[in-house]
């Protein structure tokens, strides 16, 4: 396994708020993509130990979609979590809060497919996407 990929963001909000727009999946589907002309039409998160995370991403037009899931391995309520995805890849996210903000960091084991410079893109923009909806909503 390589190193893992690591994105961040400091959100204008408090942990409690920041944890649950991330973990809930009313606000998921709110911001879980990368760009404008995509969307999250579902999404399902049973926040458990062995529970399963779900996510479609697809293009707004239809010509493109896939699924997103993993399996959560621990879970610190408020603070961070660890999840693996179906081809043995593991994401940590850490969540600390400092003077009313957030900072947010995802790191994950990169695929073999795309460059990792493709790979730290597109995560850091859907994080980014998720500062913005947290900040405004």
């Amino acid at each position: 396994m390589s190193n893992k990929i690591t994105v961040s963001a400091t959100i204008n909000a408090d942990a409690q708020k920041v944890w649950d727009y991330y973990t809930n999946p009313e606000h998921i589907t709110r911001w879980n993509f990368a760009d404008p002309s995509w969307q999250c039409p579902f999404a399902s998160n049973d926040m458990k130990v062995g529970g399963k995370y779900a996510a479609r991403m697809e293009a707004k037009d239809g010509s493109f979609g896939f699924d997103f899931e993993a399996v959560y391995n621990e879970i610190n309520e408020g603070k961070n979590f660890t999840y693996t995805m179906p081809d043995g890849r593991e994401v940590h996210v850490d969540f600390k809060e400092n003077n009313g903000q957030t900072h947010l960091n995802v790191a994950f084991d990169p695929e073999n497919q795309n460059p990792e410079e493709m790979q730290k893109g597109g995560w850091q923009a859907i994080l980014d996407n998720f500062k913005k909806y947290t900040e405004t909503n």
